[in-house]
C-alpha cells in the first residue's frame, strides 16, 4: 500500500463522521425595533445569555435557532422588557418599548 492510499483510508472515517453527524439547526433572522428614546446601552439577553447592548443588537440583528426563546432587555431606571418568541422559518421583528421607572 502506498502512502497516498493509506492517507485516503485514514481520512475516510472522518469524512463519514462529518457526513453522518448532527446537522446544523435551521435559524431565523431576529430584529429588534426600538423607539428613538430607548437607551442604546440597555442589556439584551436571549435565553439567559448576554448578547450585547440594545443599540448594537437593534442595528445588526441576530440569528435564532428554530424554537422558543426568551428575550430580556434591562437597564437601570427602566422597567425590564421581557418577551417570549417562537422562531420558525419567517423573520421576527419585535417592537421594544422601555418604560422609565417614575421617581
Amino acid at each position: 500500500m502506498n502512502l497516498s492510499r493509506a492517507s485516503a483510508l485514514a481520512v475516510l472515517p472522518l469524512a463519514f463522521a462529518l457526513a453522518c453527524g448532527p446537522k446544523p439547526r435551521a435559524a431565523t433572522s431576529f430584529k429588534l425595533v426600538t423607539e428613538k428614546a430607548a437607551p442604546s446601552d440597555a442589556s439584551v439577553t436571549i435565553d439567559e445569555e448576554y448578547i450585547g447592548p440594545l443599540g448594537w443588537v437593534a442595528a445588526r440583528g441576530v440569528r435564532l435557532p428554530v424554537g422558543e426563546h426568551r428575550i430580556t432587555i434591562e437597564r437601570d431606571g427602566y422597567f425590564p422588557f421581557d418577551a417570549l418568541v417562537v422562531a420558525g422559518r419567517e423573520p421576527i421583528r419585535l417592537r421594544v418599548k422601555l418604560v422609565r421607572i417614575p421617581d
